[in-house]
Order: structure tokens, then sequence, then C-alpha cells
């Protein structure tokens, strides 16, 4: 404690100029220490902005490690959802007026497939939407499993696919089918409106179609006449445009596998939708031909080289689409011929198109009524398109001028030798070099003969 000595002095009033007053400050005044501290301030905010920055690059390489990883199922397929809770709220969807799952990502075997496109429900909205799938909103049923007809919160009809949980080709169908469809857009192909994916529940939700599918119409004879010259045509002409836009107009090269009558849905007015993906195949930019053991598909439809050998390309689908023509013209399954002496309704088509009495082919309910140059065109566009060599087949942007050609010059076509497998009881049940042939509506698939 320090003793005061003196007068104290006013400093407002020090006196007299030029006197000097001295002062004794403590060190932490003076100016050097002060630079110091601002210093130490300096290198506090800089660490602090490394230390977020780093942060920040962290999270940002957990997010993507999680949108990476695929969680572990039976199918490869994952729910990634940027919040804890799985399935809880959902936000609603302006295009669908339902309440879709929020924001998630679908991943299968490692690349996200789902966007903007393809929302997200919930397993709890689809319930409701069909009734809890009940039997009165069942459509059909095939080997993936049944499909319900639904209705949205906004008024929409959908169509709802679920996975049967003991289906293990319908598990791939459902893979597949989400990989490509999400993809495609074209007014000739089935629209997916989006998915549901909730622990074993697997579902796709499509547009509905009110008029079913075509051999709804086309094989039932109280209903073949609603199917006129004009409409059958129109029919032809946009399954035609729909697999042109699949082998070369879409952002991928596919192969459909399994076209056939019930594979082709019709909308209100009777326009074609290409539909059940579950088959097809993705091609490269330069592969023209590709060779599986696994031999899927209908038989009937399928192309000689496919079904023997296991070879399939666009021209397979070209054959398919061949046989299909047949059908809608005539009014009659390819397969109601194997126990007539014509095996096939592509051994049919020729004897008479060849005979050159090819409107005896016509379905009656329309022979009267159809345009004769346009179904003979078409005759000989579908026997062109099954020729038993792939070569010898067009191409469906051919098939596609071909139809739309008003006075068009047709190639001429050679007898297909290639016949439909028979069910009597002569036949043998082969394997084909260890070739699985499945047939995706549940017929036994027996021997392939050359006639």
């Amino acid at each position: 404690m320090h003793d005061w000595n003196g007068d104290l002095i006013d400093v407002q009033d020090f006196g007299k100029p030029g006197l000097v007053m001295q002062l004794r400050l403590a060190a932490s005044e003076f100016d050097s220490k002060r630079k110091l501290s601002a210093g130490v301030i300096v290198l506090i905010v800089v660490a602090g902005v490394v230390f977020l920055a780093i942060s920040v690059w962290l999270l940002w390489c957990l997010k993507r490690k999680l949108k990476a990883s695929v969680l572990p199922t039976a199918a490869s397929v994952s729910l990634i959802r940027k919040s804890e809770m799985p399935f809880s709220d959902m936000s609603k969807s302006k295009e669908y007026s339902s309440e879709l799952s929020g924001p998630a990502d679908l991943v299968i075997d490692g690349s996200p497939v789902n966007g903007p496109d393809l929302p997200l429900f919930n397993f709890k909205s689809v319930a409701e939407a069909t009734n809890n799938f009940s039997e009165e909103n069942k459509l059909g049923q095939g080997g993936f499993g049944h499909v319900y007809k639904g209705k949205l919160p906004g008024g929409e009809e959908i169509a709802v696919k679920r996975l049967s949980r003991i289906s293990g080709q319908g598990l791939e169908e459902f893979k597949n089918e989400i990989i490509l469809i999400a993809k495609l857009q074209h007014r000739n192909l089935v629209r997916l409106l989006g998915c549901c994916i909730q622990g074993e529940e697997k579902m796709l939700l499509y547009e509905y179609m009110p008029n079913k599918s075509l051999d709804f119409f086309l094989f039932d004879p109280a209903k073949q006449a609603l199917l006129d010259w004009r409409k059958r045509f129109n029919i032809i002409e946009g399954i035609a445009r729909g697999l042109l836009y699949l082998h070369r107009d879409s952002r991928l090269r596919i192969i459909h596998r399994d076209l056939k009558a019930s594979n082709i849905l019709l909308d209100e007015e009777m326009n074609p939708k290409i539909s059940d993906f579950g088959m097809a195949r993705i091609f490269g930019g330069n592969q023209n031909e590709l060779n599986t053991n696994r031999v899927v598909g209908t038989y009937g439809y399928m192309s000689p080289e496919y079904a023997m050998e296991g070879l399939f390309s666009v021209k397979s689908d070209v054959y398919s689409f061949g046989v299909l023509l047949l059908e809608i013209v005539s009014g009659r399954r390819n397969t109601s011929f194997r126990l007539t002496d014509h095996v096939s309704l592509v051994a049919y088509a020729w004897e008479v198109w060849h005979g050159d009495k090819a409107m005896e082919a016509v379905d009656p309910s329309i022979r009267d009524s159809c345009c004769e140059n346009e179904v003979l065109k078409c005759i000989q566009v579908g026997m062109l398109c099954v020729q038993d060599s792939a070569v010898q087949r067009p191409t469906m942007s051919s098939v596609v001028l071909m139809l739309e050609s008003n006075n068009p010059t047709l190639p001429l076509p050679r007898q297909p030798t290639y016949t439909s497998m028979r069910t009597s009881m002569d036949t043998l049940e082969i394997d084909l070099e260890g070739q699985e042939i499945v047939s995706s509506n549940d017929v036994t698939v027996t021997m392939i003969d050359g006639r």
C-alpha cells in the first residue's frame, strides 16, 4: 500500500503550460501486449474456420457413404432415408395428391433409381388406396404376385402390383422394372407412378388402365366385336411405335422379351401401352445379340434362336410382335392351333396367305367391315416378322414405315418352318443342354422341333 505525499493536483486545471506530469501505469496497459492479444484472437478465428470446414467435409463424406450403401436385403434393394424414422411423416405430392414417404433415395445394386419422377409411397397409404388389398379390388395375378386397383386421395386411379413374399422370380422382375421403367417415357408404354418398399413389402404403382389388357377383348367371342378394324390397326401401330422407342429411341436400348397380348394394356380410348418389363434386358451401344442360360418368356411368342439357343436381340421382339400382329388380325391365340394340322397360327397364316386366301385368317367379326388392303398388308408384315432367321426379319423402324405407308412395296416372306410346341402325348420334355426355360404364365415348356 502506497502513501501519498503532498497536495493532490487537479489535472483539469494543471497550472502553467510546459510542466510535465509523469504517471505510473501497469505493464498490461502497454501497446506491445495489446498487439499480442490481437494476434491470439486472429489465430482463434482461423482455427475456428478450419474446424468448421473440416466438420462440413466430414458430414458430406458421411452422407455420400450412406447414399452409396445398400441395406442387407435379399433383393439388394435398399431404402436410405435422411431421417431416422422410416416411413413416418409424409409430404403431400402435388402431382398425385397422395401422401409420399418423404425425402428418400432408392438404391438398387448400388445405383440410385428414384427421383422426382419416381416417388416413394408408404405402406399405409397404399393399403388405404386399395381398401386394404381387398378381393373386390383385385385385378389379376401372376408369378410375381397380385395386382390391385386403387384410388389416391386426389381421386386418381392406380394399379398396384404387390410382390409375393415367396416369389423369387417376382423379386427379380421387381428390381428390373424399377431400374428400367423409371427411365422410360412414351405414350405407348405404361407409366410407373411410384413404388413402395417397407420391410418385406415391395409394390409398384402404375397408371390404371380401365380397359384391362388386349387379350381381355381379343380372345373373348362376346367382346371381339368391340375391337373393330380401325381400333385393331391403331393398336398394332401403337405397339410398333412403343417397341421402336425401346429398341432405338429411348435413353436405354431395351429388349422386352415377353411381348404378348396380356402384356398390352388399353386405356380409356383403347390406346395400347406395353407393360411388364420384368424380363426385359438392356443392350449396350455396340451389342447386337446376347446369350442367356435362363430362357424366359411365353412359349409361342419366342423366336426360334431364343427358345432353342438362348440367343436374343431386337429381332426376338420383332418375332413376338409378328405373332401378336397375326393374333390381332385373326382374333385367335397362337396356341389355339396346337391340336390341329396347322400346329400354330404362324403355320396357318402362311398357308392361307401363300394360297391367296389370306382373308380367311381374318376375325369373322370384322371380316366384312375391315379395309382389305390394310389387312393383307398387316398379314404380310406379320409373316415377315416371324421368319425363321433373325437376319431376314425387319427392324421395328422398317415395320413402322411399312404400316404407315399407304402403298408400300413389301418383300415376300419365306415359309416359316419353326413350329410351336405340341401338347400331345408324344412330346418329350428336354433340358436344352441345361438351359432353364421359364414360362411367365406357368405353362410347362416341352419339346421344340422343326417341321
